[in-house]
């Protein structure tokens, strides 16, 4: 079964394992590292109990993860300023969060289960790869052109979202590779918990990217890229030009 999921498909119960809230929230794994809940071995406890075990407020607990649930679809957003306000906080910062526990995972995943005949073996560094590419990217539009693109634009913009078309299309080729590494984020069967919410977050990163790059190149780009510029009109056609056109 593939291990995607819409983000607010989920709405998190007390009385779930812990195993089943990781497997289906994206960045549950980071929450409960931090807290020393066991998740894979120990996953079959309920959330209710693993928090009591621990001393935790139940209450914050489930606040911090139901932080992670994030809209699946773009609100309507026109104005340019507010789209890039959007695209900081809805991609940027989670992107930031979402690639480094990923590589965690893909790294344990790699570690514990290097004899199995799927372990996506190279996973880790493809990630690494892909986490560098996209901060360095996103530092790019972040210092350099969102900035340029909120004063309102200028004759010049035209060259850096020229690049950070070529760099979506880079990542794009990346996501190809991950999906087909990872068979298009479908553990195996009988994987363990971890390994699945790696899968599952992979899902959820591949999805959000396809929609950040969708929004620049789509809606954020095109008012500020400039029009062709028109063909100069033929000069010495007319009367008495001596070129021969008559």
């Amino acid at each position: 079964m593939n291990a995607r999921l819409p983000s607010s498909s989920l709405a998190i119960d007390a009385c779930q394992s812990i195993g089943q809230i990781a497997v289906q929230l994206p960045g549950a794994t980071a929450v409960f590292r931090r807290h020393k809940l066991d998740f894979c071995c120990g996953g079959q406890v309920s959330l209710q109990q693993a928090a009591a075990d621990k001393g935790l407020d139940m209450e914050a607990l489930l606040a911090e993860l139901s932080a992670l649930q994030r809209p699946a679809e773009a609100p309507a957003i026109e104005d340019p300023a507010q789209l890039i306000d959007h695209l900081l906080q809805r991609y940027h910062a989670v992107h930031r969060e979402q690639l480094p526990e990923l590589i965690r995972m893909a790294r344990r995943v790699e570690a514990v289960h290097r004899d199995h005949p799927d372990v996506p073996a190279g996973l880790a560094d493809l990630l690494e790869d892909i986490h560098g590419e996209l901060l360095s990217h996103m530092h790019k539009e972040e210092a350099i052109l969102f900035p340029a693109l909120q004063a309102g634009g200028n004759p010049f913009v035209g060259q850096p979202i020229q690049v950070m078309r070529m760099e979506h299309t880079s990542h794009g080729a990346a996501l190809e590779r991950l999906a087909a590494l990872t068979q298009d984020a479908t553990p195996p069967q009988g994987a363990c918990n971890t390994w699945r919410a790696l899968y599952t977050g992979i899902g959820q990163f591949s999805d959000d990217l396809v929609q950040h790059i969708h929004l620049e190149n789509n809606l954020l780009f095109p008012p500020f890229e400039a029009a062709p510029v028109a063909a100069s009109p033929v000069q010495g056609c007319g009367s008495g030009s001596g070129c021969g056109c008559q």
